[in-house]
């Protein structure tokens, strides 16, 4: 990861940060369900956001061999009737705490991560805090009837993340059951419309060898493709949307489609 990216999405993590904190400061309280995040308000889902930016942080500045103890932000009981005043501050402490973290380490900093293939710790955080806070805005902008937009870039790299995240062999490790995916002629697309043409948003995942792998393949046909708006697609991809939400065009294998959905365990 060269340093304009890491600095990126370090500068994302505070933005997307603020963004959820608009929504904080015109609540009146945090106790409205989180539809995507079942069994969560939208208090629970802010602390278990903001103790993951802290627990990352932990992370990143003390070199941590292990991962810390991730209580903070997996047991979210205690926290369902939160004042949106004292949240909102330490929302913001903590996604600031954890940029300036990052940025003092560098991103070729290294500690635990679970995924050590993929980047240095403070890379990989950087970038996996930076989409956490994507999509968990998203969770709460849903939830409470807001719109949610998105810059192009930081769409297209969540999604590239997102599958970068799911292609790895750990994954099968962990879900055997994403075995079953694998077969002749398993290909999805997710093909975004309406974006500038220096945006890379066209991904075939391919399930036809031994592995999930993906590439960018715009002009390659694919068993069943979902073409729609980048945010949109994004959204169905994190199962925040349905594959069927207005706007989103499904042709080829349905069944195939569905058997993804049934069987896919990452995001």
């Amino acid at each position: 990861m060269n340093a304009s990216t890491y600095d990126r999405h370090c500068t994302e993590i505070v933005a997307q940060t603020e963004l959820l904190r608009s929504l904080v400061k015109k609540a009146h309280h945090l106790r409205t369900p989180v539809p995507s995040c079942p069994g969560w308000n939208l208090g629970q889902l802010l602390r278990h956001l903001g103790g993951a930016h802290r627990w990352a942080e932990e992370v990143v500045r003390t070199g941590a061999a292990e991962p810390p103890p991730d209580a903070r932000f997996r047991d979210l009981s205690p926290y369902a009737d939160e004042d949106p005043a004292l949240l909102d501050g330490w929302l913001g402490e903590g996604a600031a705490l954890l940029a300036e973290t990052l940025r003092a380490a560098g991103p070729g900093t290294e500690a635990w991560v679970p995924l050590p293939r993929l980047a240095p710790a403070a890379a990989f955080y950087a970038r996996r805090m930076a989409n956490e806070t994507v999509i968990h805005r998203a969770d709460a902008f849903l939830a409470a009837g807001a719109e949610f937009t998105l810059d192009e870039r930081v769409a297209a790299d969540c999604f590239a993340e997102w599958l970068e995240l799911g292609s790895q062999p750990e994954v099968f490790a962990r879900h055997p059951e994403m075995r079953e995916l694998l077969g002749p002629g398993r290909t999805l697309r997710f093909q975004a419309t309406g974006v500038a043409p220096e945006t890379t948003a066209d991904w075939l995942i391919d399930l036809t060898g031994e592995a999930v792998t993906w590439r960018h393949a715009p002009r390659e046909e694919a068993a069943v493709t979902l073409r729609g708006p980048l945010t949109d697609l994004l959204l169905v991809a994190y199962r925040r949307l349905p594959a069927d939400h207005p706007g989103i065009g499904i042709s080829g294998d349905r069944r195939l489609l569905d058997f993804w959905w049934e069987r896919v365990s990452f995001g």
